[in-house]
C-alpha cells in the first residue's frame, strides 16, 4: 500500500463511508497514509471494509451511527476526541435522494433527508471547526452536486440540499480565507453508485440516461486527495461540468419546458 509520510500521522472522517463515494474515499485516504474513521449505519459493511484496509496496511477505525439523530452525531464527537484528540480530515459525504413529485414525498422522509444531507453536515462542521481554527490546520470537504446548481424536476428537495451546501461551503470558505484551516465542495456529476438504485425513478429515461454518463467513485476519491494536497473551493468532477451554472443561467427555460414531461411520464 502506497504511503504518503506527510498524511502518516492525520486523522480523516468520512461519513457515509459504508457504500459508493464514501468507501472508496476511505480506501484512497487510508492508501495515502491517513487513520480513517469510518462512520455510516451499517456496521457489518464498515467491518468489513476497514478489516481490508487494515489487511493491505492501512489504519481504519469503525463508528457506527445513524447521522438522522442529532445525539448520535454528539456521540461521534466525543469518541473522535476521546481516542484521537483532534481531526485533521473531515469529509462530508453522507446523503441520499429521492425521486419522484414532491407533493408524493413523505414528510418523515424528507424529514430524514434533511438531517442527513444537511443537519449532519452542518452539525459535525460547528463541533470540528474550533479545534481546527484554534490548531490553524485542517480541512473540511463537502461532497456536492451539481444538482445544486441546475434544480431539476423529482429532485427538489435534494437539489435544495445540495445547493445549500455550496452556499455554505462558499460563505465559509471566505470566513476561513486568512486561516490555514481548509473547506472546499466537491460538485459531482452523475456517479455510478448504489444512490440511482436508492431513488424512486422508476422508468424515468431521463435519469436513466443521466446515470449511463456516470463517473466512478474512484474518480470522485481521487478528486477529494487532490483537494486535500492542492486546496481550494471547489472541484467540478467531471471537470466539464463547471459549465452546469452557466447552463441553468442560459437555457433553464427548456428544462422548465422539457424536465415535467419526463416526470409525468415516470409517473404513469
Amino acid at each position: 500500500m502506497k504511503n504518503t509520510n506527510h498524511y502518516q500521522d492525520h486523522i480523516a472522517l468520512i461519513t457515509g463511508a459504508s457504500g459508493g463515494i464514501g468507501t472508496e474515499i476511505a480506501r484512497k485516504l487510508a492508501a495515502e497514509g491517513m487513520h480513517v474513521i469510518l462512520v455510516a449505519r451499517r456496521e457489518a459493511i464498515l467491518v468489513d471494509l476497514a478489516q481490508k484496509i487494515i489487511n493491505t496496511g492501512g489504519q481504519a477505525t469503525v463508528m457506527t451511527a445513524d447521522l438522522s439523530i442529532e445525539v448520535e452525531r454528539k456521540r461521534i464527537y466525543n469518541e473522535v476526541l476521546a481516542r484521537f484528540g483532534h481531526l485533521d480530515i473531515l469529509v462530508n459525504n453522507a446523503g441520499f435522494g429521492w425521486y419522484g413529485y414532491t407533493q408524493e414525498m413523505p414528510w418523515p422522509l424528507a424529514l430524514d433527508m434533511l438531517r442527513v444531507n444537511i443537519a449532519a453536515l452542518v452539525q459535525f462542521t460547528l463541533l470540528f471547526l474550533p479545534a481546527m481554527r484554534n490548531r490553524n490546520s485542517g480541512h473540511i470537504i463537502n461532497i456536492g452536486s451539481v444538482a445544486g446548481s441546475i434544480p431539476s424536476q423529482g429532485v427538489a428537495l435534494y437539489s435544495a440540499t445540495k445547493a445549500f451546501i455550496n452556499s455554505f461551503t462558499t460563505s465559509l470558505y471566505r470566513e476561513l480565507s486568512t486561516s490555514r484551516v481548509k473547506v472546499s465542495v466537491v460538485r459531482a456529476g452523475p456517479v455510478t453508485t448504489e444512490f440511482f438504485r436508492t431513488l424512486n425513478k422508476n422508468q424515468s429515461k431521463l435519469l436513466n440516461l443521466v446515470e449511463r454518463l456516470g463517473v466512478s467513485p474512484q474518480r470522485i476519491a481521487g478528486s477529494v486527495w487532490h483537494l486535500i494536497l492542492n486546496p481550494r473551493r471547489r472541484i467540478y468532477v467531471p471537470g466539464w461540468m463547471s459549465v452546469v451554472p452557466l447552463i441553468e443561467f442560459a437555457f433553464g427555460w427548456i428544462m422548465d419546458r422539457i424536465g415535467p414531461l419526463d416526470l409525468k411520464r415516470q409517473a404513469t
